[in-house]
């Protein structure tokens, strides 16, 4: 996404992690063990996979580290016994470390290599937007994603979309009615039925 604004990137990174965010502080206590629309995880796991991402931004964006100098430090579950307080320090601290002056003009080792950290910053919006759809469904929450981060996410993936289900990560894109709006476009896209 290198022809978005600098100030976009960084409205949307803010607005895809206050959705999420209140998406985590709805969970409820008996919610944590509840299946989500990604069929391998449960809540926490989702929010568990949303954290590490998280805290991968400070060591990869601030300190110029690589994928293997942090290694495993992330993997398994970081949330702990307060779920709802590690996801706050995980966010707040990412937000941090792109907001600092120059840090979307920076390059992040990733693991699929070198990446310019706008790009990799609007990965981790498009991914954060999603999953928050992912986890109002599991816990019944209000489905309903902003607009401005449902065409930003929108044209994130959609160059890359289609090879996302064979990532493994991602179901293959299903059928829309022709007059979907934009919101189930993007869940469909991503293998989603709203």
């Amino acid at each position: 996404m290198a022809s978005v604004p600098t100030s976009e990137i960084l409205d949307r990174q803010g607005e895809a992690l206050r959705l999420f965010t209140d998406r985590v502080h709805a969970v409820r206590d008996d919610q944590w063990s509840a299946p989500t629309p990604c069929t391998e995880w449960t809540v926490r796991d989702l929010v568990t996979h949303l954290a590490s991402e998280q805290l991968w931004v400070p060591p990869l964006l601030t300190e110029g580290r690589t994928v293997a100098e942090v290694g495993d430090a992330f993997d398994g579950d970081v949330l702990g016994e307060d779920p709802v307080a590690v996801w706050d320090r995980a966010a707040d601290g990412a937000r941090r470390a792109f907001e600092a002056p120059g840090a979307l003009e920076r390059t992040v080792n990733l693991s699929y290599g070198n990446s310019a950290a706008g790009a990799y910053c609007a990965q981790m919006v498009a991914d954060a937007v999603v999953h928050a759809w992912d986890l109002s469904r599991a816990i019944g929450a209000d489905e309903r994603l902003p607009a401005p981060l449902v065409a930003f996410t929108r044209r994130e993936v959609g160059p890359y979309a289609k090879d996302l289900s064979q990532s493994g990560l991602f179901a293959p894109p299903v059928e829309t009615p022709a007059d979907a709006d934009p919101q189930t476009e993007l869940l469909a896209l991503l293998g989603r039925r709203a």
